[in-house]
């Protein structure tokens, strides 16, 4: 088969490998029509994978396609089930979706949306569970509790925007154009804040009479997550999908309380039960998604042997939405 190999730090292949094949009761093969690209891919891509004594890698979390085969021991699916789901890509040999074919254990896969394409359906599990995860798991939000979501428009952003939404909170989320500005509109944001142009603190803060938001979602890091620290409410929340380096001082005079987010972790800790709770998430939202409330934007897509430039577009920091492979 055809696969995109990470050979060393920053280098990408095209070469032609053996396809996996099902070995365990539970393993299906999956015949890949796309794969999702996102930012951990890049930054693996970089700095090297979680398995370097398992070079070469396969990169790809997100992959969607058609079952091919299944293990003697598979109950959920048969031959040509369309699904999606989120596993391998992280450099544990024999995973990854850069490829035309993948062997995932039935447990971590999702019957595809039926109103998404390949494409689109390959862009959207890592995205959600992290925004599900984010708001759901770690900080409820509720009906009636105001978020800010930064950067709308991205990836994990405008899908988080309609989660806070199907949960009845009002969204306000930072956004760097007009265009940009009428897609989350679009999406169902309540409250656009061009911060190239307004302070989003000033903002929240005059809109809330100066409590602040009940919650702010951060997918930006850095200066944005400590300037966010003044827009939450005392004994407010805040979730971060970055690590924090700096002072923490304006978050603990605010009492506030910070919560992480990696929906790597099950993978990387052989989290059995987590992995299936994204499943079940996958689950959901594919009845969401074919019932209109929940939309995936996919912003461009690329064939296989071009991944080193959906790449480079992801590191320009222009992407609106998400970037899918198409592989034949």
């Amino acid at each position: 088969m055809k696969a995109i190999l990470l050979t060393a730090p920053d280098v990408l292949e095209l070469r032609e490998i053996p396809a996996p094949r099902v070995t365990k009761p539970t393993d299906v093969l999956v015949s890949l029509k796309a794969a999702g690209v996102n930012p951990i891919d890049t930054k693996i891509r970089k700095r090297g994978t979680f398995y370097p004594e398992q070079m070469p890698a396969i990169l790809g979390c997100d992959g969607a396609g058609v079952v091919e085969a299944v293990g003697s021991g598979v109950s959920k699916f048969r031959v040509g089930d369309e699904v999606y789901y989120c596993s391998g890509g992280l450099g544990e040999s024999g995973t990854g979706n850069y490829a035309q074919y993948a062997v995932v254990d039935e447990n971590y896969l999702a019957l595809k949306p039926k109103s998404l394409s390949f494409a689109e359906a390959a862009a959207a599990p890592l995205v959600l569970i992290t925004a599900w995860e984010s708001l759901f798991d770690r900080v409820n939000l509720t009906a009636g509790q105001s978020v800010l979501i930064h950067a709308g428009v991205g990836g994990v952003g405008h899908v988080a925007i309609q989660l806070a939404k199907l949960r009845g909170a009002e969204v306000y989320t930072t956004v760097g154009s007009p265009d940009k500005e009428r897609l989350v509109r679009q999406l169902g944001a309540d409250h656009p804040i061009l911060y190239k142009q307004t302070n989003f603190i000033d903002f929240i803060l005059d809109r809330t009479g100066g409590k602040g938001v009940d919650i702010v979602f951060d997918t930006v890091g850095g200066q944005t997550f400590f300037d966010s620290c003044q827009a939450v409410k005392v004994y407010g929340d805040i979730v971060t999908i970055l690590e924090p380096s700096g002072s923490l001082k304006v978050a603990r005079d605010r009492n506030l309380r910070i919560s992480l987010e990696l929906m790597l972790t099950p993978a990387l800790k052989g989290l059995t039960e987590a992995r299936q709770h994204q499943t079940r998430i996958l689950e959901q939202c594919a009845t969401w998604i074919d019932e209109g409330k929940l939309t995936i934007h996919l912003g461009q897509t690329f064939p296989l042997e071009e991944a080193l430039d959906a790449h480079k577009l992801i590191e320009s920091g222009s992407v609106t939405g998400k970037i899918a492979l198409s592989i034949d």
